[in-house]
């Protein structure tokens, strides 16, 4: 495949943009991304571009609708508008999207109560695709994931609690639960959501309909919690961390894990690897960046 690549870098790092791909920066709130995609002649939109932080959602909401909302409005549009169409691939959530009034695993058609804008902007698209693909005849699919960890992951954001426990561990400091850590999510590998992705892209759909038609869970349908990751974690990483403990965060839902059986019928997907086996390879992955970075200082400072 030929592929453009179009990101901001607010978190993003160009070093990443892997050998072959075209690399464009920009935000997709402006008419220049409007016009790539409207222009570029792409067979598929892949839409990862998100503000993800769930607190910032909560101090900022009009921030994160400005992104999150208008900003994927802009990419969505400019798909209907271009000849021939590209199919818009989006990347939604299933962690923040069914809300706490559901009992999981949460199946694709459970009503949606999202705690925090961040949720909220994400099903506002939604019912953008499903509009659009009623109305305009676009071909739009919603995955809507768990909790992706894997490797690459920036350990200094919000990115994602794996990424900041390896990042911990490595330093030698405590990891943080927030709450009692009896909260659970579905944690799911990256490259088992590169994959769906993939699927997605090139999959039959069925014809338009109401809002969960064309949308699929993307997880592993195993509830983990947070206590529990970061006790398997010290496991595979064979170190002995200091657990401690903080006060719950505002828009964090209790139990979060989702039914994948409707991507495993109608695309195909399944997830392929067990959270050991995905904690395995990532913290190898941070362990040899950190060994790199350790080898790389020490022959500067024995020049």
């Amino acid at each position: 495949h030929a592929v453009t690549i179009l990101d901001d870098l607010s978190t993003g790092k160009r070093e990443q943009v892997p050998v072959g791909a075209r690399f464009i920066e920009g935000d997709i709130r402006s008419p220049e991304a409007a016009a790539l995609v409207r222009d570029g002649n792409f067979d598929v939109v892949a839409h990862l571009a998100a503000q993800i932080d769930v607190r910032r959602s909560v101090a900022d909401p009009a921030l994160d609708a400005s992104i999150n909302v208008v900003g994927s409005l802009n990419i969505i549009e400019a798909a209907c508008q271009a000849r021939p169409r590209p199919r818009v691939v989006f990347a939604s959530t299933g962690g923040a999207l069914y809300g706490d009034f559901v009992e999981p695993p949460n199946a694709e058609t459970l009503p949606k109560d999202p705690d925090s804008p961040y949720g909220v902007a994400k099903l506002a698209v939604e019912y953008y695709l499903g509009y659009y693909g009623r109305i305009h005849g676009l071909q739009t699919v919603a995955l809507r994931f768990g909790n992706v960890y894997g490797p690459r992951q920036d350990p200094h954001n919000e990115a994602g609690v794996v990424a900041i426990f390896c990042g911990r561990v490595l330093e030698g400091k405590p990891l943080t639960v927030y709450g009692d850590g009896t909260q659970t999510r579905d944690y799911i590998y990256v490259a088992d959501v590169a994959d769906a992705f993939l699927t997605a892209a090139f999959a039959s759909l069925a014809p338009a309909g109401p809002l969960d038609t064309r949308a699929f869970n993307v997880g592993t349908q195993v509830e983990t919690s947070v206590i529990d990751l970061a006790r398997m974690l010290a496991e595979v990483s064979g170190r002995d961390p200091v657990i401690e403990n903080a006060p719950k965060r505002a828009g964090e839902l209790q139990r979060s894990v989702l039914a994948n059986g409707k991507a495993a019928e109608f695309l195909g997907w399944r997830p392929r690897r067990t959270l050991r086996d995905g904690l395995t390879e990532t913290f190898a992955w941070f362990a040899g960046r950190a060994a790199a970075a350790a080898g790389a200082a020490g022959a500067e400072g024995g020049r």
